[in-house]
């Protein structure tokens, strides 16, 4: 079906396109993107006045559990959910039961997404077998499957050896190694950032080192095999000038952040112990916070990433010291971007798109979107004026963990484009199937 997008306020800085435009999209691409289009016959005419048209935004951190922890989330549901939060394509980490280590499970949810027949489903596989950071995994095969990168997300390759045999293999298919940074003979034990916040709270602390001196070594071993890294969800300043001085030096090394590195930190934990609040990597300093908040809208920090983790009541309902780790991010990261940075203008628009929609593209070695004739209609349509009250209700993911519950947050994803077909409709989730 044809639609016709009337008076969108029109954001593309790959296009230098920041201005009033209709686009016409027909037959899964952009037809057209001008002034006072006409509407061809059969078109539906959508009213855009007030509101954004940005290309498709891509989150290329996700967990979805599926296979083997569907009571937490499915590939359906957390298909929904990235539709629900404004995401055209998301990528899946690995850590499923099985780990996504061979080319069988990279299909498997490539062809679950397709039944789903709602955002674009890019599948992570794993470094290494089941994760165990022993031997390779079968990393030609999931390529030949569709696999977009390759990382042990949920643990750092602890052996320097392995890593840099992961990375020389990794290169020679032309994809990035995403890496999580975390020495567990550092962290074993801990359960809160290490200083302030373990101090009060009496609980074992998670030190910055842990991280940061995994970085320092990725990035040594990225200048040693020349293979592209990416630093998963980064929580420390001292991360964030260790991946400065890699790009300083022509390194290919990116990284990415998660909103609730950004807009909490360890002073938001209180006597209460609201478990949302636990993460891997936890909550840092406030002054960590505004280091990545600069990182991010200076373009130091390359995207912008949810680590969307869903956990059932019962992984969440318990003591702090053994409840999991993580929060869910997908229904939540575009309105806390529009709340916290674009609308009091301390990002603008077009950083927003390059965050959240160009980079991921690039990293991921994607085909680009961007809004002009020709081009997939993969868009996401944003109401910037918009309020939402976050509540267990709001999401469409299977799991309520948000660490964001009883914010109010203004500006969000009314409608959403894939391949031209409309997967959400005045922001509600309208699954078409393929």
């Amino acid at each position: 079906m044809a639609f016709l997008l009337r008076g969108a306020h029109v954001v593309d800085p790959q296009v230098a396109l920041d201005c009033v435009r209709d686009v016409l999209i027909d037959e899964g691409r952009i037809q057209a993107v001008g002034e006072d289009l006409a509407r061809p016959a059969g078109a539906e005419a959508i009213d855009a006045r007030g509101k954004y048209l940005v290309p498709g935004l891509v989150d290329m951190h996700v967990h979805f559990r599926d296979p083997g922890f569907e009571y937490k989330e499915t590939i359906e549901t957390g298909s929904r959910a990235a539709t629900h939060g404004g995401f055209t394509d998301v990528a899946t980490m690995p850590n499923t039961d099985p780990v996504s280590d061979t080319g069988a499970e990279i299909r498997y949810q490539i062809d679950r997404a397709h039944e789903a027949g709602l955002c674009h489903v890019r599948p992570i596989g794993a470094l290494t077998r089941a994760e165990k950071g022993e031997s390779l995994a079968e990393i030609g095969d999931m390529v030949v499957e569709g696999a977009a990168a390759f990382s042990d997300d949920g643990h750092g390759v602890q052996g320097a050896g392995m890593m840099r045999t992961c990375m020389e293999y990794v290169s020679q298919f032309g994809r990035v190694a995403i890496a999580h940074c975390e020495v567990e003979s550092l962290t074993a034990h801990g359960v809160i950032n290490e200083g302030r916040a373990s101090t009060r709270l009496g609980m074992f602390g998670w030190p910055a080192l842990g991280e940061e001196l995994e970085i320092y070594r990725d990035i040594e071993l990225c200048k040693l095999t020349g293979c592209p890294l990416h630093i998963a969800h980064i929580s420390t300043a001292r991360g964030l000038e260790l991946v400065r001085a890699a790009k300083a030096e022509g390194l290919p090394v990116t990284c990415e952040v998660c909103p609730h590195h950004l807009f909490l930190c360890e002073d938001d934990i209180t006597d209460t112990y609201d478990t949302n609040l636990k993460m891997n990597p936890p909550l840092r300093s406030a002054a960590d916070a505004a280091a990545l908040v600069e990182g991010l809208v200076d373009g130091s920090i390359d995207c912008l990433v949810t680590d969307h983790a869903p956990h059932a009541p019962h992984e969440k309902n318990c003591e702090w010291e053994i409840a999991f780790f993580g929060t869910i991010g997908l229904e939540t990261s575009l309105p806390l971007m529009l709340t916290n940075l674009v609308g009091p203008q301390k990002m603008s628009w077009s950083r927003l798109v390059e965050a959240m929609a160009v980079a991921p593209r690039e990293i991921l070695r994607l085909e680009p979107v961007r809004l002009e004739a020709g081009s997939a209609a993969d868009l996401t349509l944003i109401d910037p004026t918009a309020t939402i009250e976050v509540t267990p209700d709001y999401f469409e993911s299977r799991s309520k963990n948000s660490a964001f519950l009883g914010c109010t947050l203004t500006g969000v994803a009314t409608d959403v484009f894939v391949n031209g077909r409309r997967t959400l409709t005045d922001g509600v989730v309208t699954s078409q199937g393929r």
